[in-house]
């Protein structure tokens, strides 16, 4: 078995965020890590933060850092990762992608505590950077440029100290002093030493200063000086003549100004919510800094989510005064950025990320504000400042980014019979979880629908001249008449555009001289800029069937299948040039665009009824001689001419891009062909079924440049994004004609006709794979189950140190009866961006191993929660299955949950728990309770085994029958060394995943009434999901990112079944203190992030059976099948020739990588192959010659395997 792995959505979580100008100057821009890989974003004029580029790095990103030489306009990218190297990046905005500029190898590789590269820190002069280890080592690298201006960077100055762990590096403002790095420091060398553990709980945390002499060269450690145990962040103050320099000190309940030439220290209190317990604090997580002329300030936020103003009343370099201020409250991020085009981009831990505009910097309002003059110190500590969270005042959200991680449980289904399985996940935490209906393809906005007095036959757009951005009449042609519409505030009905109304129009077209030309069955209409109308009128009794234009040239087919072509001379007229006839009629054609500096194109493609496609010649000297014939396997029903990577947006051809010819065929398949731009030959066919009507093609705009809406039984968009082309759908409603359309309220979007129905759509995240339909849900998701009959989803759900929902309500409502009027964050359900105060404020907290806990049934087709259970008593749940009885067969299928009481971690113990069982009511509408049955540990997976239950409790395999007050225990297997978290069956095998023991096989014999285990696996893993794909195999993954599969020999399978003992006799000779057979790994794969679930489906009708998996990081991948053993040796040749070609972006070496835990074995890395289209021209002719093929051959296999799979 071999397996092709690819990413079909990448990571959806941030890491870490920075700001800068990486493209241009005064570009504002963000760059994002999402575990391994690196992604450019940009807020565009909407007020939309829209992806750039995102690239695989094929490691782990631990940091990131900008910085600027002294007098350079752009930013930088250092990067910390597990490479054990020091990679500088920079954004080139040419090659729309991160460039390597420098790499220097420091040590080894991967993530330890010993390795540089969990801590950055920069000079803000851009004169040296820190790299910093979570322990003893340091590294100091001094930044300077060569005779060419090229950036340099000096051997490492070392400035290690051992037994020392770091929590926090910044980079000090000291102007054009040595550069002075400061850092928090724990000495635990006396603590390591102490048994007793008196010196451990004496431990001082230290403010440690290095300075950098550039003059000798050389790390000094400078200065040491006790800080508070609690501090946590260090945060850099402008310096020079921009402020006082020195750090705030970010600690439990404080922040603390610190200067290493001032001894004193300047402390604040931080404001906290006067509903938070006494015994939590607050720690502040991230910040921001905003500095103008003369100004500056800090945005910090706690870990609840409250953002506060700091600001520094200084003169000269002395601080007299400390300023905290709540500013306003929004989800916990991991980084906040502040753009200085008045936003703040959030990257938050869950849920999804935002992008909110300033209305304000709380310098007017009255919030709660705590200053260094006011702190007073009381026997019991310092005096702290209470505030009321309230809904946004400063802030207002303009853009949200989904975010699925985490992705707790993931399975597909096709509950709604549409074409393709849905994919329905568990995403986020506490109150801001979701259930999240994935479904392949764009998310489309409807912008509006209007009524049209019956059903049209064609809809276009034109713009009034071709130096207007936007278009100016919207046509739509009907059987025997056409209407105008003209855009402006509003879209009306017009009469004075000069188009003819009472013929139906076949084909609309602005001419170069900003002219419209018109072409309706009896001849042309041609319109020109100061309203002179030219008419040319069919000859005869012919009329025109189809019609093909550019600015400059028109090519028509007549009844009969006559070709005409016209032309347009210097003074603005269309001139009758040639014509022919065809030996058939006509059913579509198409004029190519005009390249850059040329006057005419070259190349119109004719489509017959004879189910052929001729590419004829427009030169003066060959007009409409035969270039080329393409025989297709059915009658084209329409063309399109579309240059992938040299397409302009106003539809002029740069001419530096392959041409291909987009046919649409009868039978519902489109075929791409590359035309070549000299002789016109098509080659290189590439084939895609769409739908189940013919395809209907039309020119589009996406990212400022041309792209193709092709309309079957359901829309689908091409285009061409980071270097590859890509043909998605549409999730909308069937389409029978549409146009380009351009307005200032929608710059990119499309207008188009369904039925009688006029609509104006624009696509939404053009590049990511799915859209989305949310449910949310009250709780952290744990694992759900989907009942076929019912077509419901179960979802068990349970937060930790939680109060639950109606424990909650009441607490509010009482609150709210006593109070007067209450907080201002009691008073609201939602506010103006449709957020609970849950959500936005975050769940009421209670004691540990007090859970908050429910079973929620959700409707798929509405995405609501229909049915809640709440559970008693501060239980959790945290497993399910649904289980039919053999003794209760007539009722169906039961829900069983399984709960724990009081559950801790660090330890994990708990005071037992239940399995508790419903039946469902109302057509799965609602359950109730049948009994609950009380077990001594944590059931922690449970599974339906031949009308019974099989319920993993603890180190303890259990069987159960339906009971009338309670399950019966039948069986039990207590052998196990470990806790049992998944279970799978199949006939007499039952499959267990363990934890830190991988999978065991075992077998249950009804006779002896026992269960055995006849096989195990080599490895030691702690499994996190599995999957059973056969009698004989499983796939798995577990906790370090690996996703593996493992089989049982076929001989030994053999024996097991053949054995008339059932497996007893083997069971009892063990084999290495193991099992008496050992499972085969046959697959071992390194994907980098926790794999969360498995599923075995095919995502297309007809398609192939895939793996799909989940991540933690919100990402969702496949492993394909291979189906032959050329396409083995083909991928494995190019995934070879990639790792020499093109190594990772941060240093890492991709073998290794892949190969984290265990030798990757029979698995190709499609990831790696489809970055072979982001390669120059030269790269990639290389790699073809080496695999003996052509780059447009290397790249139709890649297209042909990802069409594969969606």
């Amino acid at each position: 078995m071999y397996l092709y792995n690819l990413t079909l959505s990448r990571a959806s979580a941030i890491q870490c965020a920075i700001y800068g100008n990486f493209s241009a100057p005064k570009a504002q821009e963000i760059v994002v890590s999402r575990g391994k890989i690196l992604e450019l974003l940009r807020p565009n004029e909407n007020r939309k933060v829209v992806s750039v580029c995102a690239v695989e790095v094929f490691g782990c990103v631990r940091s990131l850092l900008p910085f600027r030489l002294t007098g350079a306009s752009r930013d930088y990218i250092m990067v910390g990762s597990d490479s054990g190297r020091v990679v500088i990046l920079e954004f080139s905005a040419d090659k729309n992608t991160f460039v390597k500029i420098h790499q220097e190898t420091f040590g080894r590789s991967g993530v330890r505590r010993i390795v540089p590269g969990q801590f950055l820190a920069g000079d803000p002069k851009g004169r040296a950077c820190m790299l910093v280890a979570s322990e003893k080592q340091k590294f100091v690298y001094v930044l300077n440029r060569d005779n060419a201006a090229n950036l340099t960077i000096s051997s490492p100055l070392e400035a290690h100290k051992a037994k020392v762990i770091v929590f926090s590096v910044c980079g000090m403002d000291c102007g054009f002093d040595n550069p002075v790095f400061a850092a928090i420091e724990l000495d635990y060398e006396n603590a390591d030493q102490d048994s007793t553990g008196e010196a451990a709980s004496q431990a001082q945390k230290h403010l440690s200063y290095y300075e950098l002499d550039l003059g000798l060269n050389h790390v000094l450690r400078k200065a040491v000086e006790p800080i508070d145990n609690g501090a946590n962040l260090l945060i850099p103050v402008p310096g020079g003549a921009d402020g006082p320099s020195g750090v705030l000190v970010c600690a439990e309940n404080f922040i603390m100004y610190r200067n290493m030439e001032s001894p004193e220290e300047v402390r604040a209190v931080i404001p906290r919510r006067s509903d938070l317990p006494a015994d939590r604090g607050v720690l502040i997580v991230t910040y921001a800094m905003h500095k103008r002329k003369n100004m500056f300030f800090f945005l910090v936020q706690s870990e609840y989510g409250d953002i506060y103003k700091v600001t520094v009343d200084y003169e000269g370099e002395t601080v007299r005064e400390l300023k905290v201020k709540y500013f306003d409250t929004i989800p916990p991020c991991v980084s906040i950025c502040v753009l200085k085009t008045g936003f703040l981009f959030a990257a938050s831990e869950f849920g999804n990320h935002a992008l909110y505009q300033f209305l304000g910097t709380g310098d007017d309002d009255d919030d709660v504000e705590s200053s260094s003059l006011s702190l007073v110190e009381t026997e019991e500590g310092y005096h702290p400042v209470f505030f009321e969270p309230r809904k946004l005042r400063n802030l207002m959200l303009v853009d949200g980014i989904d975010n699925l991680s985490p992705i707790t449980d993931a399975k597909v289904a096709n509950l709604l019979r549409e074409e393709i399985p849905q994919i329905y996940t568990l995403c986020g935490r506490g109150t801001r979880s979701s259930m999240r209906v994935l479904r392949p393809g764009l998310a489309v906005t409807e912008l509006a629908v209007a009524p049209l007095p019956s059903t049209p036959t064609a809809v276009f757009t034109i713009r009034r001249s071709a130096s207007d951005e936007y278009d100016c009449y919207i046509i739509v042609s009907f059987q025997n008449a056409t209407l105008v519409f003209s855009i402006g505030d509003e879209i009306k009905e017009t009469n004075d555009s000069g188009f003819l109304g009472t013929s139906p129009t076949l084909h609309v077209q602005l001419l170069s001289d900003s002219s419209m030309l018109q072409v309706h069955p009896g001849g042309l209409r041609h319109i020109r800029p100061d309203r002179r109308i030219n008419e040319w009128r069919v000859p005869g009794r012919s009329t025109i069937t189809k019609a093909a234009t550019n600015p400059s040239q028109v090519v028509i087919g007549l009844s009969g299948g006559e070709i005409v072509y016209f032309e347009m001379d210097p003074i603005g007229q269309l001139l009758e040039t040639e014509k022919k006839d065809t030996t058939s009629e006509i059913s579509c054609m198409d004029v190519a665009p005009i390249p850059e500096g040329k006057q005419r194109t070259r190349f119109v493609a004719i489509g017959s009824i004879d189910s052929t496609v001729r590419v004829m010649s427009l030169d003066p000297g060959e007009c409409l001689n035969a270039l080329a014939l393409q025989a297709v396997p059915a009658i084209p029903e329409s063309l399109l001419f579309l240059s992938t990577s040299g397409l302009a947006a106003d539809g002029s051809d740069e001419g530096n891009g392959p041409l291909f010819l987009q046919l649409g065929l009868n039978n519902g398949v489109l075929l791409r062909t590359e035309v070549g731009r000299t002789t016109g030959t098509l080659s290189d066919t590439r084939t895609r079924f769409l739908g189940t009507r013919a395809p209907k093609l039309f020119r589009a705009k996406v990212k400022g440049r041309a792209a193709m809406l092709a309309l079957t039984s359901r829309p689908w968009l091409g285009f061409s994004d980071m270097g590859r082309y890509n043909v998605v759908p549409l999730s909308y409603e069937v389409l029978d004609h549409a146009s380009g359309f351009a307005s200032d309220q929608c710059p990119e979007g499309f207008v188009a006709v369904s039925k009688s129905t006029l609509r104006i759509i624009t696509v939404e995240n053009v590049g990511e794979t799915f859209n989305q339909s949310v449910a949310k849900l009250m709780y952290t998701p744990r694992k759900f189950v989907i009942h076929e009959s019912y077509k419901v989803l179960v979802v068990v759900e349970a937060d930790h140190q939680s109060v639950p929902h109606p424990e909650a309500q009441q607490q509010k409502a009482s609150q709210n009866g006593t109070e007067n009027g209450g907080g201002a964050g009691h008073e609201m359900d939602v506010d103006d961006e449709g957020m609970s105060p849950e959500e936005q404020f975050g769940a009421s907290k209670s004691a540990p191993g007090e859970w908050a806990s429910c079973v929620q049934v959700v409707d798929p087709k509405e995405m609501s929660v229909v049915h809640t259970v709440h559970i008693e008593g501060r239980e959790a749940a945290i497993s399910l299955c649904l289980a039919g009885f053999n003794n209760r067969m007539e009722e169906g299928s039961f829900l069983v949950v399984g709960t724990v009481n009081h559950m801790k971690f660090c330890p994990l113990e708990a005071d037992g728990g239940f399995i508790r069982v419903y039946r469902f009511l109302e057509n799965g509408q609602e359950l109730e309770l049948v009994h609950k049955t009380p077990v001594e540990g944590i059931p922690l997976a449970l599974s339906a085994f031949k009308g019974k239950l099989l319920a993993g409790i603890g180190t303890s395999l259990r069987m159960y029958e339906m009971g009338k007050k309670k399950l019966l225990r039948k069986c039990e297997y207590r052998k196990l060394p470990n806790s049992i978290v998944t279970i799978h069956c199949k006939g007499n095998r039952i499959y267990l995943g363990t934890a830190q023991d991988s999978f065991m096989f075992m077998k249950y014999k009804p006779s002896d009434n026992q269960f055995y285990i006849f096989a195990d696996d080599i490895a030691n893993r702690y499994a996190t999901c599995s999957l059973n794909l056969d009698y004989d195999t499983m796939c798995g993954a577990d906790k370090f990112g690996n996703v593996y599969i493992t089989r049982l020999p076929e001989e030994l399978s053999g024996q097991v079944e053949d054995d008339p003992t059932g497996g007893k006799l083997a069971a009892m000779t063990s084999h290495l203190n193991g099992a008496p057979n050992r499972l085969e790994n046959i697959i071992q794969f390194h994907i980098g992030e926790i794999v969360t679930s498995l599923q075995l489906t095919a995502m297309q009708a007809g398609g192939t059976e895939i793996v799909l998996y989940t991540t933690i990081l919100g990402a969702i991948g496949v492993l394909l099948p291979f189906q032959s053993r050329q396409d083995v040796d083909f991928f494995q040749h190019l995934e070879m020739h990639m790792r020499q070609e093109n190594p990772p972006l941060c240093g890492r070496d991709h073998l290794m990588f892949r190969s984290y835990y265990f030798p990757a074995k029979d698995t190709v890395d499609g990831d790696l192959c489809e970055q072979f289209s982001m390669l120059s021209t030269e790269k990639q002719r290389s790699i073809s010659d080496e695999l003996d093929r052509t780059p447009g051959e290397i790249l139709k296999k890649l297209e042909k395997i990802r069409n594969k799979i969606l």
